[in-house]
């Protein structure tokens, strides 16, 4: 989700999709456990003791089409560290390294937490500026600093930072967002004519 971004994996299947919840960093320790990499903003929720994850992993991997269940979610110096059933050793626990926990999400359900949408319920919202349509929701970029909303437009496509004061209405039910970015995103600002003037001279 976005604004909080459990992150949605672009494979639906039914009525459901799959989300991304977290990666697998590196071993923590000889005991088998893991730090994580979070894609959702309630880990202590997602991450309960029996807790069920399937794996995103290279065909390779002697996880692919394994699932995993969790022992235990511990935080050092801030960071999440995941126990995992039946890992019990660096060594099995390298060989997860890098693999994508994934959840199955109903299409239908959204988040809990206020002001927060799955990818999949924004994806293809009419995007309206100034009370025109400009474009439509191509897809949602997590990068680490924020979240962008990639906007597909007659003449390309446009990052917008998905802010509050860039964004400030959402409705998933409607089909449309309406946005206020600044100005020179979505198009070319001319230079000051006294400016011109000077570079023509």
């Amino acid at each position: 989700m976005v604004r909080g971004f459990e992150s949605t994996w672009w494979t639906q299947i039914s009525s459901s999709t799959k989300l991304r919840v977290a990666r697998l960093l590196k071993a923590h320790g000889l005991k088998g456990a893991i730090k994580l990499e979070l894609y959702t903003d309630s880990p202590n929720e997602r991450f309960v003791k029996g807790a069920e994850f399937e794996l995103q992993v290279p065909e390779d991997s002697p996880w692919f089409g394994k699932t995993i269940k969790v022992s235990e979610l511990k935080w050092f110096n801030s960071s999440p560290v995941l126990f995992i059933e039946d890992v019990n050793d660096r060594t099995v626990a390298e060989s997860l390294i890098k693999a994508i926990l994934l959840v199955e999400q109903p299409l239908g359900v959204s988040p809990q937490e206020p002001d927060a949408w799955y990818d999949h319920q924004l994806a293809g919202l009419k995007v309206i500026r100034e009370g025109q349509e400009i474009g439509s929701v191509a897809r949602v970029d997590h990068r680490p600093a924020q979240d962008l909303l990639a906007i597909k437009t007659e003449t390309g496509e446009v990052l917008l930072p998905f802010v509050k004061a860039f964004v400030p209405r959402v409705d998933v039910d409607a089909g449309l967002i309406e946005i206020t970015p600044p100005g020179g995103l979505f198009e070319e600002i001319p230079e000051p004519v006294e400016e011109a003037a000077s570079d023509a001279n």
